[in-house]
């Protein structure tokens, strides 16, 4: 059974940092496209960041300068470090596996995790 496993939110001032982990059990990690979303009240699920199973990222033009996506293969995680936090950035940020390169429809979301960015 694949399982998705968020951790790091929490509530942080403005301009400060944040690290969020996600662990994935039943899935081969290394192979699968590793994706961070968040959706504020409101508002739309969108793309964060992404990164392929050889390491190239990608972001969401708000975020580039001051988010860093990175993943471990031999621990099955990926994390999306988090500077110069804004209260805009204030979601529930979910982590995605996406297999579907090789299995149709192949992918799976976490549960969700809290980020509030406020004084």
């Amino acid at each position: 059974q694949v399982q998705l496993v968020e951790s790091g939110g929490g509530l942080v001032q403005p301009g400060g940092s944040l690290r969020l982990s996600c662990t994935a059990t039943g899935i081969v990690f290394r192979i699968y496209r590793m994706g961070w979303y968040r959706q504020a009240p409101g508002k739309q699920r969108e793309l964060v960041a992404d990164i392929t199973s050889t390491g190239v990222t990608n972001y969401l033009d708000s975020v580039k300068d001051r988010f860093s996506i990175s993943r471990d293969n031999d621990k099955n995680t990926v994390y999306l470090q988090m500077n110069s936090l804004e209260s805009e950035d204030t979601a529930v940020y979910y982590c995605n596996a996406d297999g579907s390169r090789y299995v149709r429809d192949d992918v799976t979301w976490g549960q969700g995790i809290q980020v509030t960015v406020s004084s």
